[in-house]
Protein backbone atom coordinates (compact mmCIF):
# COMPACT_ATOMS: atom_id res chain seq x y z
CA UNK A 1 0.00 0.00 0.00
CA UNK A 2 0.76 3.76 -0.70
CA UNK A 3 1.48 6.11 2.34
CA UNK A 4 0.18 9.41 2.24
CA UNK A 5 1.17 12.58 0.50
CA UNK A 6 3.98 13.84 1.82
CA UNK A 7 5.40 17.79 0.66
CA UNK A 8 8.95 18.78 0.54
CA UNK A 9 9.89 22.47 -0.45
CA UNK A 10 13.36 23.03 -2.26
CA UNK A 11 15.09 26.13 -3.13
CA UNK A 12 16.46 26.36 -6.64
CA UNK A 13 17.58 29.03 -8.64
CA UNK A 14 14.77 29.68 -10.75
CA UNK A 15 13.15 30.15 -6.75
CA UNK A 16 11.07 27.84 -4.21
CA UNK A 17 9.97 24.82 -5.87
CA UNK A 18 7.53 22.00 -4.08
CA UNK A 19 7.98 18.20 -4.42
CA UNK A 20 4.48 15.91 -3.72
CA UNK A 21 5.44 12.56 -2.97
CA UNK A 22 3.37 9.52 -3.32
CA UNK A 23 5.17 6.45 -2.14
CA UNK A 24 5.08 2.98 -2.93
CA UNK A 25 6.01 1.08 0.58
CA UNK A 26 8.55 -1.43 -1.72
CA UNK A 27 9.29 1.22 -4.26
CA UNK A 28 11.81 0.02 -7.05
CA UNK A 29 12.13 3.73 -8.82
CA UNK A 30 10.93 7.13 -9.05
CA UNK A 31 8.70 8.51 -11.42
CA UNK A 32 8.93 12.70 -11.47
CA UNK A 33 6.45 14.33 -13.35
CA UNK A 34 6.24 17.99 -13.89
CA UNK A 35 2.64 19.83 -14.90
CA UNK A 36 2.33 22.24 -17.84
CA UNK A 37 2.31 25.96 -18.63
CA UNK A 38 -1.26 25.89 -18.25
CA UNK A 39 -2.05 24.09 -14.72
CA UNK A 40 -0.38 21.58 -12.21
CA UNK A 41 -0.49 19.02 -10.44
CA UNK A 42 -4.20 18.45 -10.41
CA UNK A 43 -4.19 17.43 -13.96
CA UNK A 44 -6.35 14.46 -14.74
CA UNK A 45 -3.50 12.15 -15.80
CA UNK A 46 -0.98 13.04 -13.07
CA UNK A 47 -3.48 12.55 -10.46
CA UNK A 48 -4.39 9.36 -12.08
CA UNK A 49 -0.73 8.04 -12.40
CA UNK A 50 -0.35 8.99 -8.62
CA UNK A 51 -3.52 7.16 -7.16
CA UNK A 52 -2.23 3.96 -9.81
CA UNK A 53 1.61 3.87 -9.78
CA UNK A 54 2.43 3.09 -5.80
CA UNK A 55 0.83 -0.63 -6.00
CA UNK A 56 3.05 -1.40 -8.58
CA UNK A 57 6.39 -0.20 -6.83
CA UNK A 58 6.59 3.59 -8.48
CA UNK A 59 6.76 6.09 -6.01
CA UNK A 60 5.80 9.33 -7.42
CA UNK A 61 7.43 12.89 -7.25
CA UNK A 62 4.39 15.39 -8.33
CA UNK A 63 6.51 18.55 -9.19
CA UNK A 64 5.67 22.02 -8.88
CA UNK A 65 8.05 24.64 -10.50
CA UNK A 66 8.74 27.63 -8.79
CA UNK A 67 6.37 29.89 -10.75
CA UNK A 68 3.40 27.89 -9.63
CA UNK A 69 4.37 27.82 -6.07
CA UNK A 70 4.84 31.61 -6.05
CA UNK A 71 1.12 31.72 -7.56
CA UNK A 72 2.16 33.19 -10.97
CA UNK A 73 -0.31 32.63 -13.72
CA UNK A 74 2.10 32.45 -16.72
CA UNK A 75 4.98 29.79 -17.16
CA UNK A 76 8.54 31.56 -17.57
CA UNK A 77 10.88 30.95 -20.34
CA UNK A 78 11.82 27.28 -21.41
CA UNK A 79 15.74 28.12 -19.90
CA UNK A 80 14.09 29.31 -16.29
CA UNK A 81 11.65 26.07 -16.41
CA UNK A 82 15.03 24.08 -17.32
CA UNK A 83 16.93 25.59 -14.36
CA UNK A 84 13.94 24.55 -11.83
CA UNK A 85 14.58 21.18 -12.59
CA UNK A 86 17.46 21.12 -12.49
CA UNK A 87 17.68 21.98 -8.68
CA UNK A 88 15.18 20.27 -7.72
CA UNK A 89 16.58 16.78 -9.35
CA UNK A 90 19.26 16.09 -6.08
CA UNK A 91 16.00 15.87 -4.00
CA UNK A 92 14.56 13.41 -6.47
CA UNK A 93 17.50 11.38 -5.99
CA UNK A 94 18.35 11.32 -2.97
CA UNK A 95 15.73 7.79 -1.91
CA UNK A 96 18.94 6.53 -4.07
CA UNK A 97 16.79 4.70 -7.10
CA UNK A 98 16.37 5.17 -10.65
CA UNK A 99 14.32 8.28 -11.58
CA UNK A 100 12.17 8.21 -14.63
CA UNK A 101 12.03 11.98 -15.80
CA UNK A 102 8.27 13.02 -16.82
CA UNK A 103 5.94 15.86 -16.89
CA UNK A 104 3.00 16.74 -19.32
CA UNK A 105 3.40 19.21 -22.07
CA UNK A 106 5.69 21.78 -21.31
CA UNK A 107 6.99 19.60 -18.27
CA UNK A 108 7.54 16.78 -21.11
CA UNK A 109 9.64 19.25 -23.03
CA UNK A 110 12.05 20.03 -19.52
CA UNK A 111 12.25 16.18 -18.98
CA UNK A 112 13.42 15.55 -22.39
CA UNK A 113 15.93 18.42 -22.64
CA UNK A 114 17.58 17.31 -19.77
CA UNK A 115 17.46 13.89 -19.34
CA UNK A 116 21.00 12.52 -20.28
CA UNK A 117 22.62 15.84 -18.52
CA UNK A 118 21.28 14.56 -15.13
CA UNK A 119 21.22 10.77 -15.52
CA UNK A 120 17.29 10.06 -15.68
CA UNK A 121 16.65 6.22 -16.10
CA UNK A 122 14.00 6.87 -19.13
CA UNK A 123 11.85 10.02 -19.74
CA UNK A 124 8.25 9.89 -19.87
CA UNK A 125 6.40 12.64 -22.27
CA UNK A 126 2.91 12.95 -21.42
CA UNK A 127 0.87 15.04 -24.14
CA UNK A 128 4.60 16.36 -25.79
CA UNK A 129 3.38 19.71 -27.53
CA UNK A 130 5.31 18.27 -31.08
CA UNK A 131 4.19 21.41 -32.59
CA UNK A 132 2.31 25.04 -31.63
CA UNK A 133 -1.74 24.18 -32.49
CA UNK A 134 -1.92 24.72 -36.40
CA UNK A 135 2.12 24.79 -37.20
CA UNK A 136 3.17 22.34 -37.81
CA UNK A 137 6.07 23.53 -39.08
CA UNK A 138 7.38 24.84 -36.06
CA UNK A 139 8.23 21.23 -34.57
CA UNK A 140 9.86 20.65 -31.23
CA UNK A 141 10.87 16.58 -32.42
CA UNK A 142 14.31 17.41 -31.90
CA UNK A 143 14.40 17.98 -28.25
CA UNK A 144 11.57 14.60 -28.47
CA UNK A 145 14.62 12.90 -30.69
CA UNK A 146 17.34 13.91 -28.07
CA UNK A 147 16.57 12.21 -24.97
CA UNK A 148 19.05 9.60 -24.81
CA UNK A 149 17.37 7.23 -22.74
CA UNK A 150 14.13 4.95 -23.37
CA UNK A 151 11.00 7.38 -23.80
CA UNK A 152 6.99 6.85 -23.53
CA UNK A 153 5.16 9.25 -25.68
CA UNK A 154 1.60 9.11 -24.23
CA UNK A 155 -0.91 11.18 -26.61
CA UNK A 156 -4.57 11.77 -26.90
CA UNK A 157 -5.61 11.20 -30.44
CA UNK A 158 -6.89 14.85 -30.85
CA UNK A 159 -4.21 16.93 -29.25
CA UNK A 160 -4.18 19.82 -31.37
CA UNK A 161 -0.28 20.10 -30.19
CA UNK A 162 -0.01 16.64 -32.60
CA UNK A 163 -1.50 13.58 -33.04
CA UNK A 164 -0.62 11.04 -32.91
CA UNK A 165 0.17 10.42 -36.61
CA UNK A 166 1.99 13.26 -36.96
CA UNK A 167 5.22 11.66 -34.74
CA UNK A 168 7.68 10.10 -36.89
CA UNK A 169 9.22 7.25 -36.06
CA UNK A 170 12.31 7.52 -33.93
CA UNK A 171 14.01 6.15 -30.62
CA UNK A 172 10.84 6.14 -28.37
CA UNK A 173 7.72 4.46 -27.96
CA UNK A 174 4.26 5.58 -28.45
CA UNK A 175 0.94 5.00 -26.81
CA UNK A 176 -2.53 6.57 -27.78
CA UNK A 177 -5.28 7.70 -25.53
CA UNK A 178 -7.98 7.55 -28.27
CA UNK A 179 -10.03 10.73 -28.63
CA UNK A 180 -8.04 12.14 -26.08
CA UNK A 181 -7.51 15.90 -26.22
CA UNK A 182 -4.17 17.72 -24.58
CA UNK A 183 -5.43 17.28 -21.23
CA UNK A 184 -6.85 13.75 -22.28
CA UNK A 185 -10.19 14.79 -22.26
CA UNK A 186 -12.11 13.11 -24.32
CA UNK A 187 -15.74 13.76 -25.57
CA UNK A 188 -19.35 11.92 -24.81
CA UNK A 189 -19.75 10.81 -27.83
CA UNK A 190 -16.76 9.11 -28.35
CA UNK A 191 -18.01 6.32 -26.29
CA UNK A 192 -15.35 6.31 -23.64
CA UNK A 193 -15.43 7.57 -20.52
CA UNK A 194 -12.94 9.68 -18.76
CA UNK A 195 -12.40 6.43 -16.28
CA UNK A 196 -11.37 4.27 -19.15
CA UNK A 197 -9.27 6.79 -20.96
CA UNK A 198 -7.10 6.96 -17.79
CA UNK A 199 -7.16 3.53 -17.24
CA UNK A 200 -5.35 3.24 -21.01
CA UNK A 201 -3.06 5.81 -20.18
CA UNK A 202 -2.12 4.22 -16.80
CA UNK A 203 -1.77 0.91 -18.05
CA UNK A 204 0.25 2.11 -20.89
CA UNK A 205 2.62 3.60 -18.25
CA UNK A 206 2.74 0.85 -15.77
CA UNK A 207 3.36 -1.89 -18.56
CA UNK A 208 6.29 0.21 -20.11
CA UNK A 209 8.30 1.12 -16.19
CA UNK A 210 7.99 -2.77 -15.79
CA UNK A 211 9.93 -3.22 -19.01
CA UNK A 212 12.81 -1.08 -17.94
CA UNK A 213 13.22 -3.67 -15.41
Amino acid sequence: MSRQPRTQNVTTDAGDARITWVRASAPRLVLAVGHGAGGGIEARDLKALAASLPAHGVTVALVEQPWRVAGKKLAPAPKTLDTGWRGLWPALAAPGLPVVAGGRSAGARVACRTATELGAAAVLALSFPLHPPGRPEKSRAEELLGTGVPTLVVQGGNDPFGRPGEFSPGAYELAEVPYGDHGFAVPKKSGLSEAQAMDLLTGAVTGWLTSLG
